[in-house]
């Protein structure tokens, strides 16, 4: 499971898609999560971040997402992922994404280019040398891009009750259409004290790593910034639940309850 983290945190965010004045996020931003299996036992932690860069004459945000076993699961597997995202800064559409990943010695060394005028994505496969194009979806994302463009597209005051969203996706060399439920919302006790939150559930695929479809569970701050804050998930066998620990660079205050 601990190979599913850094995609399931950039996909916490989704709801009704609506332009917004204001900009959920801004160089700087740095978020760390930290991972326990069956509530107990510490399994890795994982960060994302945002830094302005400039990539061929265009203005965009380089967001990195790192994951990371710890303590004794690293003894017997080990994981050490890197996810990179370039996202226009003006449409929120990525021009390149990156997945080298190290999961038990399962690697993968993968760089896409998504050209969305011709709509179609050049995968460059690093690890067997191969290069494919791939043609893409209408408005596509990919992991981590999703995440941030959300936050920046849709309207939290107006979403009801198990509304559903959907969203063209491109992950590797497939195009996906991902879905997430909104479940309602719910005032949660945080590392930071308690916060209110907006809560959903992505669908995924049950079987070998998941319960069933509706396995996870994802609450996000219903402030302005919109951030991750926890996520859990029900496992064939055992649970998973992920953490925010520390944040800063955050755009907006960060809307506390109480402690």
């Amino acid at each position: 499971m601990m190979k599913k983290i850094i995609p399931i945190i950039c996909l916490l965010i989704s709801c009704q898609f609506y332009a917004q004045e204001k900009s959920a996020f801004q160089d700087g931003e740095w978020f760390k999560f930290e991972m326990s299996y069956s509530n107990f036992l510490k399994a890795g932690e994982a960060t994302l971040e945002v830094k302005e860069t400039d990539m061929k004459g265009r203005a965009v945000y380089h967001i990195v997402g790192k994951g990371w076993t710890t303590g004794a699961i690293k003894w017997f597997f080990k994981v050490k992922d890197r996810y990179e995202s370039f996202i226009d800064q003006n449409t929120g559409k990525p021009y390149k994404f990156i997945r080298d990943i190290d999961e038990g010695g399962h690697t993968k060394d993968i760089e896409i280019h998504f050209d969305h005028d011709k709509k179609e994505a050049l995968v460059n496969n690093k690890k067997h040398k191969t290069k494919t194009k791939v043609a893409i979806e209408e408005n596509v994302q990919d992991m981590v891009s999703a995440f941030y463009y959300l936050r920046n597209n849709y309207d939290t005051e107006s979403i009801k009750l198990n509304d559903v969203v959907e969203l063209n996706m491109f992950f590797d060399k497939e195009n996906y259409n991902f879905k997430l439920k909104f479940l309602g919302r719910e005032t949660i006790d945080t590392e930071f004290g308690w916060v209110k939150t907006l809560k959903f559930r992505p669908y995924v695929m049950a079987g070998r790593v998941f319960k069933e479809e509706e396995s996870l569970t994802l609450w996000v701050s219903a402030d302005e910034n919109k951030i991750p804050l926890k996520i859990k998930a029900d496992l064939a066998v055992g649970s998973l639940q992920a953490n925010l620990e520390a944040f800063k660079g955050l755009k907006h205050s960060f809307q506390i309850e109480f402690d």
